[in-house]
């Protein structure tokens, strides 16, 4: 029991400090933020994937679920920065 009060403290903290920081980006440069954003989404994959690979059913079924949304984030981050890209196109 002490290891999952230690546990949801830090997801806890981990939430606020989160939604402060996301509040406090500009606009500006929440686009090229996203890109770096991708890259812990693909280390989040790599953890899920290696919670996937355990024996517990439980740790199973949430590391199955963290890999379906991280992948949604890796996926909308590359979407949303190749339309920024495209922004700054010459057109013809």
């Amino acid at each position: 029991m002490e290891t999952f009060i230690s546990a949801l403290t830090i997801f806890v903290l981990a939430v606020f400090v989160g939604v402060f920081v996301i509040k406090r980006v500009p606009p500006l440069l929440h686009t090229p933020l996203m890109s770096g954003s991708n890259a812990i989404s693909g280390i989040t994959i790599v953890g899920a994937m290696i919670s996937i690979a355990t024996p517990s059913p439980l740790s199973t079924i949430f590391g199955f679920i963290a890999v379906v949304f991280a992948t949604i984030n890796v996926v909308g981050g590359f979407l949303v920065t190749n339309r920024m890209l495209g922004m700054f196109k010459k057109k013809e």
